[in-house]
């Protein structure tokens, strides 16, 4: 079976096919805002005029035509709404002019799908980081459930923001990764974390007042050391309660080697397993709407339209 799966949640515009649960193709590009952070009406125009190009680089990579494509698969949310919106009308229009079936992909559960896929964890607690979602997430009783989560803003846009405010340009993550491992001394900036839930919103506020009084690189180091040390926290809680043995971290955010050797070290400290999500895979990308897609083949849908608040926990998981 062949499944056609487009990601258009946020400032990535990807294609994925894959064949019987393997990737054939995984072809994306994002939006870069001049200035600022992402500008959902500009995002959106950005996926609609290069959605058919990137469409046809994953056609041709994969070595197959739209009308081999048995199933269309497509991220319904939670998402900008605009750029939801693209993804959509493209997946539809594809599914009507071939008659073929469409599934509406939560984009939160397919970062974790791809992940179990890839890593071969096969019931992990996942750290989902991006720019608009932060969550410790986990399988139980058919369904997955937030154990915790941002109760403001994501970790993405929390880098993103104070980004902005150094100078640095969208996406911040890299550049501050790459200051903050020149970074020696390290500044107390607050820890907020409530029971399993997190906040960034203050540390933020807090950051914005301490540039110009600190090197760059202390700030970034600093804001890094905090914030992830929050996440691990929260993490390692939600395997001791669920009794689990396996960490991923998937998103955005996750090609953070800081974020990814904290979470080595904590697992390697509960004698847990703990792989290297592929930078491939732990961005949105389109392989992981299609391989998604593909384990919900037999669903029946009464809704597709783009649900830009589609909560992780609201999906019932028939296929494990």
């Amino acid at each position: 079976m062949y499944v056609l799966g487009i990601e258009s949640t946020a400032h990535t515009f990807g294609v994925g096919i894959i064949k019987d649960g393997e990737v054939l193709a995984n072809e994306r590009d994002i939006y870069r805002p001049k200035a600022g952070g992402i500008i959902p009406g500009e995002a959106a125009l950005h996926h609609y005029e290069l959605g058919p190009i990137i469409l046809k680089r994953a056609l041709d990579k994969a070595k197959v035509s739209l009308s081999q494509i048995d199933l269309f698969a497509f991220s319904q949310g939670p998402g900008l709404l605009p750029c939801l919106k693209v993804g959509y009308q493209m997946t539809k229009f594809l599914a009507d002019k071939y008659d073929k079936k469409i599934i509406g992909v939560n984009h939160c559960v397919a970062h974790i799908e791809i992940a179990r896929k890839v890593t071969g964890l096969n019931d992990p607690v996942m750290l989902y980081v991006s720019g608009g979602n932060t969550q410790v997430v986990t399988y139980e009783n058919g369904r997955y459930v937030v154990f915790g989560e941002t109760q403001d803003i994501g970790i993405g846009n929390l880098l993103d923001k104070t980004g902005r405010r150094l100078g640095i340009p969208f996406p911040a993550g890299p550049k501050i990764e790459e200051l903050a491992k020149q970074g020696k001394n390290y500044i107390k900036l607050p820890y907020v974390i409530k029971g399993m839930d997190v906040s960034f919103s203050g540390i933020e506020t807090f950051v914005s007042q301490i540039i110009g009084k600190h090197k760059m690189e202390d700030i970034c180091f600093s804001l890094q050391e905090t914030v992830f040390a929050m996440l691990m926290e929260a993490s390692e809680r939600a395997m001791a309660y669920c009794k689990k043995d396996s960490l991923i971290i998937a998103g955005g955010v996750a090609a953070n080697t800081r974020l990814n050797k904290m979470g080595k070290i904590m697992c390697d400290e509960r004698n847990a397993r703990f792989e290297f999500m592929k930078k491939e895979y732990a961005g949105d990308n389109g392989a992981m709407i299609a391989f998604t897609g593909y384990l919900m083949r037999d669903y029946v849908q009464d809704d597709l339209s783009p649900r830009p608040d589609f909560r992780t926990d609201a999906v019932e998981i028939k296929y494990r």
